[in-house]
């Protein structure tokens, strides 16, 4: 039987308070975050990582003192593992996961797909949109990290899979009903943002958000007025907007209620179940913006878990390379897309 290693890639996060100083350090020092010279980068990185630590302990606190990404990736892992089981009886596969600023690091994780011995490997990004700063970053790792057997392919995006935007609007349908479906509220696609030389510089994350967007909002027709927004400012860069916190104001202002869903991350953490759940949702409250709902990410939703299932099926019927899923090509003058096949224009 053909032996498959599928590895997701996410961010991580800190298991404890002792780890959120190192996981800061980490992930300033990744020039993908921070473009500068190393001699410059570390430094700065151990100085931002120091200043942050003790707030960004406050954040984790509240969920219980460390981030629960790895739990919900491990989950998200098993039912992957599970329904390509189900749809893949002839293979042997087994889902690993490596993590770019926090254990299991990507060099861990390489000595463990080594020893599994893999004929084929798909390499597939919990990231549903591609970015240099996640997708890109994360790939550059890994092809630090592994030299062992195998023919590898990579899934470099997903925006618009079927299943992946049906599980959306699922969690946003059912929010909703949960909630009464009340009338006069807004949807609100959020998003993690970057800075706009980013984007300028052909990164396609912000084109690719939005079609992920205007996908699901096509799917919950009763929620017909919605927005793209991005959250989690850091630095004195100007970013892309609009901010949701921007959109939230504004939402006060205009007297409408709010269904926010995070629309760029697949599993829970500290941007959906702290800056959403407290931060932003005391600002609905300041700003008088009621009713102010947030739609659960995709965890081990059945329809998004099928989707990556028949993502690694359709990958490796390839002969290699890097890919997106389903019909998606970014648009022209997106040079920082992760295909190795460019100038596609959509």
């Amino acid at each position: 039987m053909t032996r498959v290693a599928v590895v997701l890639f996410n961010l991580g996060g800190p298991d404890g308070p002792e780890a959120v100083r190192p996981f800061l350090y980490n992930l300033f020092k990744d020039p993908a975050i921070i473009g500068a010279p190393a001699f410059v980068r570390y430094p700065l990185a151990a100085l931002i990582s120091s200043r942050r630590e003790s707030s960004a302990q406050a954040n984790y606190a509240i969920m219980g003192g460390g981030s629960p990404l790895l739990p919900e990736t491990l989950a998200q892992a098993e039912a992957l593992d599970l329904a390509l089981a189900a749809a893949r009886p002839d293979l042997t596969a087994k889902t690993f996961i490596a993590m770019r600023y926090w254990k299991p690091f990507a060099y861990e994780t390489a000595r463990a797909v080594a020893a599994f011995n893999p004929d084929e490997i798909v390499l597939l990004p919990l990231y549903p949109q591609f970015s240099t700063t996640t997708t890109g970053s994360s790939l550059k790792d890994w092809a630090k990290a592994y030299s062992g057997p195998g023919r590898t392919r990579t899934v470099c995006c997903y925006p618009t899979a079927e299943g992946l935007i049906e599980a959306h609007a699922q969690r946003i349908h059912d929010t909703w009903e949960e909630a009464g479906k009340p009338r006069n509220v807004r949807l609100l696609f959020s998003a993690h943002g970057l800075p706009e030389k980013v984007i300028a510089g052909g990164d396609p994350y912000q084109v690719q958000v939005e079609a992920t967007a205007a996908a699901v909002a096509a799917l919950v027709p009763e929620l017909a007025d919605w927005r793209v927004c991005y959250q989690s400012r850091v630095g004195p860069l100007k970013w892309i907007g609009p901010s949701t916190a921007d959109e939230i104001h504004v939402a006060g202002e205009q007297g409408v209620g709010l269904l926010i869903t995070p629309i760029a991350f697949v599993s829970e953490h500290i941007e959906t179940l702290v800056e959403l759940d407290h931060e932003y949702a005391e600002l609905a409250v300041q700003q008088g913006v009621a009713p102010y709902l947030r739609a659960p990410a995709l965890g081990v939703e059945q329809v998004f878990i099928d989707t990556l299932a028949q993502t690694v099926d359709r990958s490796l019927a390839r002969a290699g390379g890097a890919a997106p899923e389903g019909e998606w090509l970014c648009p022209s003058g997106y040079g920082k897309c992760g295909r190795t096949t460019k100038g596609a224009s959509a």
